[in-house]
């Protein structure tokens, strides 16, 4: 079946694929308990089994804490904030750490969005309605141009998440396209949405360099449950990225 051109979102058309020109964004990778992880995905899937938790080291999985800014697009501006796991290729056969490594090494990222909380009512629609995203309403106060990134989230007055990133050694540009297949699931539905990114500039990365604190909310109690690591394995702050988003397929 031919993916759809255009999809009608509030009574507005958006036409695939979707243009983001500006986004920042800085994130946080931490270690997190591998069986823990896959519970958490199977909770959300149809299928449970069909999505497995990328192992970096044996009995752990990564789970990225993300703050994004998008400044312009074809969405309008918004907040969101990503609890994402790093996950296999489902089409092949359990990847040993060291595979696993090397895999990430060559760019082939393939990341579960579990949560997405975000502030705006168009993207939430367009989220869930295009590419399956678990996209919920949230408040955020983010400061995206300290050298401190801040990021703190709260839903239904309780805190989610309270996220401090130090700053890292910046990193040459690139506008060299890179894919990002990000996988979703939504009503027992796992798609699969191709995000290219066609530049990023102003990255900085470092080992460590994360101070996180968890509220009550339900999100903050899955977050505990994960037996995140201690300090975060590495964090990393983007000034600005130009990226494409294009239509899912289902997985």
């Amino acid at each position: 079946m031919t993916a759809p051109s255009s999809h009608d979102i509030l009574g507005t058309t958006v036409t695939m694929p979707v243009e983001i020109r500006h986004a920042q964004c800085f994130v946080a990778g931490f270690t997190a308990d591998a069986a823990a992880v896959q519970r958490a995905i199977d909770s959300e899937s149809g299928r449970p089994g069909t999505l497995r938790p990328l192992r970096v080291r044996p009995g752990r999985a990564m789970c990225m804490l993300v703050f994004v800014d998008y400044v312009d697009g074809d969405l309008g501006p918004y907040n969101e904030f990503g609890v994402c796991f790093l996950v296999e290729d489902p089409s092949r056969p359990p990847a040993s750490p060291i595979r696993a490594l090397r895999s990430l090494a060559k760019g082939d990222a393939r990341a579960l969005v579990h949560r997405l909380p975000v502030d705006g009512d168009f993207t939430l629609a367009a989220g869930r309605g295009i590419w399956g995203f678990p996209k919920t309403l949230a408040e955020f106060d983010v400061d995206h141009t300290s050298s401190v990134r801040h990021g703190r989230l709260e839903a239904d007055g309780a805190l989610i998440a309270d996220l401090r990133i130090k700053p890292g050694i910046k990193v040459p540009d690139t506008t060299a396209d890179t894919v990002l297949h990000a996988y979703s699931q939504l009503d027992g539905i796992t798609r699969m949405t191709p995000w290219r990114l066609t530049s990023v500039s102003g990255t900085r990365t470092r080992i460590g360099g994360a101070s996180l604190a968890l509220g009550d909310h339900p999100i903050a109690a899955e977050l505990r449950s994960l037996r995140l690591g201690r300090h975060a394995l590495m964090t990393s702050s983007v000034e600005k990225i130009t990226m494409l988003f294009e239509n899912p397929t289902v997985v």
